[in-house]
């Protein structure tokens, strides 16, 4: 396991390969469809985001309501194509990490590749688990959104791997051929 903490630096981002086990310690913020379309609405009418995306790490979740005393309730990853039309301009803006589950597109995966970021991917289903890694929640923007509101969390060692790395490396690529390779379909 690798262990990294926030804010996640380019130079930190270039030291992960796809398939790498991490833990990840610190802020981190969520955001899904709804909210990314607003912070590119922000961008496009040179207003401020809600908070600088640079070296920051975006987790696409909507926890489910919270029940009295928790921090955060259960919030497993939200399936990340949702995000492909928003993440490259936050790329760009100097996004280094997103945390979700599933393919991205050639779109994104050449962001990634050219803005030096990395693709996480959480376990779906495992968002029970997760929970349990958020010490601290704030909404910090579009309340109006309800779960899919941007917070801020604090997390300590969130279990996630490396999907796609800086050099364009994808897991969901890489495992299949070595699965047909394993298997002798490499005909």
């Amino acid at each position: 396991m690798i262990k990294i903490t926030t804010p996640f630096t380019k130079d930190d981002a270039l030291k992960l390969k796809a398939g790498d086990q991490v833990l990840i310690s610190g802020v981190i913020y969520t955001g899904r469809d709804a909210a990314h379309k607003r912070l590119i609405q922000l961008i496009q009418n040179n207003k401020p985001l809600p908070f600088d995306v640079e070296n920051q790490i975006i987790y696409y979740v909507g926890p489910t309501p919270f029940k009295p005393g928790h921090v955060f309730d259960s919030g497993g990853p939200t399936t990340s194509g949702r995000m492909d039309a928003y993440a490259p301009e936050l790329l760009k803006l100097g996004l280094r990490g997103m945390i979700g589950k599933g393919y991205r597109n050639n779109v994104v995966k050449q962001a990634i590749k050219d803005y030096q970021g990395i693709y996480f991917g959480a376990i779906g289903g495992a968002g029970a688990y997760i929970s349990h890694c958020i010490k601290d929640c704030e909404v910090i923007a579009f309340e109006d959104l309800g779960t899919e509101a941007i917070r801020r969390l604090y997390v300590e060692d969130l279990p996630v791997t490396v999907l796609i790395d800086c050099q364009g490396n994808d897991l969901y690529e890489l495992g299949r051929v070595q699965y047909l390779k394993e298997h002798n379909y490499d005909n």
